[in-house]
């Protein structure tokens, strides 16, 4: 039976890895995104045994997605043994109802079960399974949890905003530049975006100075406002709306960031931002290899988006990685960065295509090393 784990303290020993993973630049100025450091050997992460046989899962249960990530531990942080992720789209129409729709609620089931099925076949023995903004917002979101455990026995967890963004920071911060500058780090979600302003000096994952979660992500700023209209004027006056929105969000952080700070640093996980990436490098398709650990320009990520929010939806799914399954809600996710690069006027950004899920892995193998 998988042991179902329950939130922890922030650690504070260094990130776990995926094995053999590099960082690289994109074109343009840029350069080398920090070398993901090796698991401390007291952590227990590689120790002989049972437990270095023992597979571990993390499961991320957003408004738009659902990812699965079972891994195992090695000497130099942990090796992914299976993955999975599905577009479920939990929080569809929940800004007007404010509740999951049962639509919803069988595609999140239906990805949940493969789920299920993994962790099953692969003999996981400890995991946890996290649900965030859609479940948060929903007035049935508990009884979406319930049903979701009678049917698939997974135990799904409703975090904070604030435990959301720790976890992103955990899973991805190994992937920022080298530098003294305070960095920002953001995961612009489906249904919410996170801000961390985090002291990153010295060994270990970062110290949280300050954050602010934001209610607007791709799936729910995609829904505030009709877009997708003939007039490309029209479309540009409802991506400065888009815009408006979000930086209003954004201003009790901004207020507080510092000003004028040298050597400022950069780094974003989410679908925006590996999309975007892929687009700046001109590929076929996505690249994962490719795309994690990039260090991309941002006036090109700004380029980028300018380009998006004035095509229509016909022409953003003939483009490569995004599709129509990532053509309707790009143009939000291009807003909300944006607006991020408006309040972070960083020269290069870091692309993390890690985050929630490598941060709930680290925090179980780390918890388990200490206490076994």
């Amino acid at each position: 039976m998988v042991q179902q784990s329950r939130p922890s303290p922030q650690s504070s020993g260094p990130a776990g890895r995926y094995a053999g993973k590099r960082a690289c630049s994109g074109p343009g100025e840029g350069s080398k995104a920090a070398a993901i450091p090796p698991p401390s050997k007291q952590r227990g992460f590689a120790l002989p045994g049972a437990r270095e046989r023992r597979s571990y899962a993390a499961i991320d249960l957003g408004t738009n997605n659902c990812r699965l990530l079972i891994a195992k531990p090695s000497a130099d942080g942990f090796i992914v043994v299976d993955a999975f992720s599905r577009i479920v789209r939990l929080g569809e129409g929940l800004a007007a109802t404010g509740r999951i729709s049962d639509a919803a609620i069988d595609r999140a089931i239906a990805a949940l079960s493969v789920c299920a099925d993994k962790l099953r076949r692969r003999h996981v023995t400890l995991a946890r399974s996290v649900a965030t903004e859609a479940c948060r917002r929903a007035s049935n979101g508990a009884e979406f949890i319930q049903r979701v455990y009678k049917e698939t026995g997974i135990a799904l967890d409703i975090i904070s905003a604030q435990e959301e963004a720790r976890l992103a920071v955990l899973g991805c911060h190994a992937l920022l530049e080298p530098g003294d500058g305070p960095a920002l780090i953001f995961d612009i979600g489906g249904g919410s975006t996170e801000l961390v302003l985090v002291d990153a000096h010295g060994d270990g994952a970062p110290r949280i100075v300050d954050w602010v979660s934001a209610p607007w992500g791709v799936v729910s700023l995609t829904e505030s406002e009709a877009f997708e209209h003939d007039d490309p004027a029209e479309r540009l006056a409802a991506y400065g709306r888009m815009r408006g929105r979000v930086s209003e969000a954004f201003s009790p952080l901004a207020r507080r960031l510092p000003k004028a700070a040298e050597g400022i640093r950069l780094l974003g996980t989410s679908g925006t931002v590996t999309t975007l990436a892929s687009l700046h490098l001109g590929l076929p398709r996505y690249d994962r290899q490719a795309i994690d650990g990039l260090i991309v320009p941002c006036e090109s990520m700004r380029s980028i988006s300018d380009r998006l929010s004035g095509m229509g939806l016909a022409d953003r799914q003939k483009l490569p990685c995004i599709g129509t399954e990532r053509a309707d809600l790009v143009v939000a996710g291009c807003a909300i960065l944006e607006s991020i690069l408006d309040i972070w006027p960083a020269e290069r950004l870091g692309v993390a295509d890690r985050g929630i899920r490598e941060g709930i892995l680290r925090g179980l193998m780390d918890r388990d090393g200490r206490v076994m």
